[in-house]
């Protein structure tokens, strides 16, 4: 373990070279594994800063107790060995990546006579694996397809030289169907079937175009030998290819060989997604995904992603697309940050692939573990509305009167995301004259929160008020009265544009359209408005029934209410005999009601 002079001695004695440092704490356990293109640079840097980015790179700072590096020859290498050190001890503070052993790959076994088939469990058996494929029926149509196109044995046998020699093998029935040639008894080589392998190498990695132009060769020799009927099987197996690739999805006649890289992310997770474009089709695709642990940025993610990728499918095209510079130096890579042409299309597909992969996680994580979905969407209201706390607990005001006239205003309480009804709250404007939006709110947060704090009742995390800046200022103003400013987070929410507000900042904010935040926001605006309108009208009825009572000369206010409280309706009222009428009023009181029915 290194004292803090003994850090400070680390510190200065790292090289200005490529590697990977180690933290540890003072238990020797190992907290976090980063790489560098200069060591001394990096590593002290988390030591100088005076404010750290993040409290988790603040708490991991204090933690460690001892620094260890490695030094290697480029940034790629720095970058693979970060990858496998992450892997191999999972620390605390790195991503976490996602594990892939669910997904299928298609194996070309290390073998004499070597066979294909799908596997989801890679060993390093010193077999080849292509992979992993994200679409199962994908990988079974590339293989249908192989299988057309090639002869190849699926039996299990040990086909040594010495074996088919001493004779100790007979043909299957996949001999006698034509899906095999025998190379068990010998009648298929090794270089024949060798060659086979190769080509179907190249159809697996999308490389078509070579096996197309050899099959055309071959057919040509086949017919200038008179040799029809092989020539005809080569025909077919050239069909086979080009139907294949016109189910592929062609994206570009400009482009023909990139490997394309995106990333979108969360609160708590990032997803980059891969797309591998040969003969301007897509032959691959995936997304990785990585779980934050240190608030790491999409260009930190997008890095560690893209080694990932490169080490799952191997590094093939020199035209890396991507969404901003990624700040690596890689051997025989350029990368482009197209802005616009079929480059900046093939970009914009792979950050779809990744949102509608994002959206699936959501979805199943939601069905599996709600709890878990709504501390996600939590977490990630907090940072896009820059809040000190998650917004758990939401209340949200609208206004509503009829030319001035029975003014009203309505609360809604929503709690995790969704509605608490039992919480909801109507109140009658009191205090405003006239058709007054702003003092309309003023009043209504006032006495809201003026009453909670009289009670002792806990504060909502964040007020909500339908409106732009001149509701949210009167709605301000009220809690600067009552001493809550700044202690709770307070928006706007302008109906035309979707715009949120804050206290102070002129220039709205705005949401993402797609953004679960902003669909909360805009349920409990909804929601409110909803409620305050149901209120709204009940109250214009009631009032206009009270006004048509209370104008019968000897009926006031008092008895049009008592009226109204027992009938529950002004038909019903008109309908009522005098009899019933009476039972409620008084004889003399009905009479006088009896004559305004006829």
């Amino acid at each position: 373990m290194d004292s803090p002079n003994q850090l400070n001695s680390t510190l200065k004695g790292l090289p200005n070279s490529p590697g990977v440092y180690q933290y540890f704490d003072s238990e020797g356990k190992l907290l976090y594994v980063g790489k560098a293109k200069d060591l001394r640079k990096r590593v002290s840097s988390y030591f100088t800063k005076g404010r750290h980015d993040s409290r988790k790179t603040a708490t991991l700072v204090r933690k460690i107790a001892e620094i260890r590096h490695i030094v290697v020859e480029s940034e790629m290498d720095a970058l693979l060995l970060e990858n496998s050190l992450i892997k191999e001890h999972q620390p605390k503070y790195n991503v976490l990546l996602r594990d892939d052993k669910t997904y299928p790959w298609i194996c070309l076994k290390k073998e004499p006579f070597p066979r294909i088939f799908p596997t989801r469990n890679p060993v390093k058996d010193g077999s080849q694996y292509f992979g992993p494929y994200a679409s199962v029926k994908m990988m079974h149509t590339l293989l249908d397809l192989i299988r057309q196109l090639y002869p190849l044995r699926t039996c299990p046998l040990q086909l040594t030289k010495k074996n088919i020699a001493d004779g100790k093998f007979k043909v299957c029935l996949e001999y006698h169907i034509g899906n095999c040639k025998g190379p068990c008894i010998g009648e298929q080589e090794e270089e024949d079937y060798e060659r086979a392998i190769q080509e179907i190498r190249k159809i697996i990695r999308g490389n078509i175009r070579e096996v197309r132009q050899h099959l055309r060769e071959q057919m040509a020799g086949h017919a200038s030998a008179l040799d029809f009927e092989q020539a005809q099987t080569a025909k077919e197996k050239l069909e086979l290819l080009e139907r294949y690739q016109e189910k592929s999805t062609v994206v570009s006649a400009v482009v023909d060989d990139a490997d394309v890289y995106s990333i979108i992310s969360d609160a708590k997770t990032g997803y980059v997604n891969y797309l591998r474009v040969v003969e301007g089709c897509i032959v691959q695709a995936h997304t990785l995904e990585l779980r934050k642990r240190m608030d790491e940025t999409d260009a930190e993610l997008l890095a560690i992603g893209m080694v990932e990728l490169m080490q799952m499918f191997g590094k093939e095209a020199k035209d890396c697309i991507v969404p901003f510079d990624p700040g690596l130096d890689l051997p025989g890579i350029v990368f482009t940050v197209p802005q616009r042409g079929d480059r900046h299309k093939l970009l914009k597909l792979s950050e779809r692939n990744a949102i509608n992969f994002k959206r699936e996680r959501d979805k199943q994580m939601e069905i599996m573990d709600p709890e878990r979905n709504v501390d996600r969407i939590m977490e990630q209201m907090q940072k896009d509305l820059r809040m000190k706390v998650q917004p758990r607990h939401i209340e949200c005001f609208d206004n509503s009167n009829f030319h001035g006239d029975y003014a009203v205003a309505a609360m809604v309480c929503f709690r995790n995301g969704k509605p608490a009804k039992s919480d909801y709250r109507h109140y009658n404007i009191r205090t405003v004259t006239g058709p007054d939006d702003f003092a309309s709110m003023e009043e209504v947060l006032l006495r809201r929160y003026k009453r909670l704090l009289e009670e002792g009742k806990p504060l909502p995390d964040l007020i909500i008020v339908d409106g732009g800046k001149g509701q949210l200022s009167s709605a301000v103003q009220s809690l600067e009265r009552l001493g809550l400013r700044g202690k709770v987070t307070i928006i706007g929410i302008a109906k035309r544009l979707e715009e949120i507000y804050f206290p102070g900042d002129a220039v709205p904010m705005y949401l993402d359209k797609r953004s679960e935040s902003l669909k909360i926001i805009q349920n409990a605006r909804n929601e409110a408005h909803r409620f305050g309108i149901t209120h709204h009208r009940d109250r214009r009825s009631k009032g206009t029934v009270r006004t048509e009572l209370s104008d019968i000369a000897g009926i006031g206010q008092a008895t049009a209410e008592k009226l109204l409280s027992h009938f529950r309706s002004a038909k019903r009222v008109k309908e009522a005999s005098e009899e019933e009428l009476a039972k409620v009023v008084g004889q003399a009181k009905a009479r006088l009601i009896r004559p305004q029915k006829e």
